[in-house]
């Protein structure tokens, strides 16, 4: 098997499993966040969050394969290690960019629906 060959099943064992762990993660505990969005309406949240694991598999898996292409000579276990480290640091890294945008945008939606929640309180209070 020649070495670039073994990048390429390297990154993408590696890049898969991360993507796959970090998926998991966010589909776990970003649903809390989802139910509170929606105000309890978890049946809602469920589909949001199924969506939104689906989506996050596509941007990943698909930039994963997109740049799967190395376009340096592999010719030794050296070059396998740093070829591979490179690239699957640019995808850890486009990991944690999307994480962080996800985190943020969960955080501005709970935002939101506790706004929400507190003028019709106060609306009802009225009455």
């Amino acid at each position: 098997m020649s070495y670039i060959i073994l990048s390429y099943i390297c990154y993408l064992i590696i890049t898969v499993a991360l993507t796959i762990w970090v998926a998991t993660t966010l589909f776990r505990n970003g649903k809390i966040f989802l139910v509170d969005i929606f105000h309890g309406n978890r049946e809602l949240a469920d589909a949001v969050n199924n969506l939104l694991l689906v989506g996050f598999y596509l941007v990943n898996l698909g930039y994963t394969i997109y740049t799967l292409r190395i376009g340096v000579a592999v010719t030794n276990a050296q070059e396998v290690v740093e070829a591979v480290s490179l690239k699957t640091g640019l995808i850890i890294l486009i990991l944690g960019a999307m994480h962080f945008i996800n985190l943020y945008i969960f955080f501005s939606l709970r935002k939101k629906a506790i706004t929400e929640k507190v003028r019709a309180g106060a609306v009802e209070q009225r009455n």
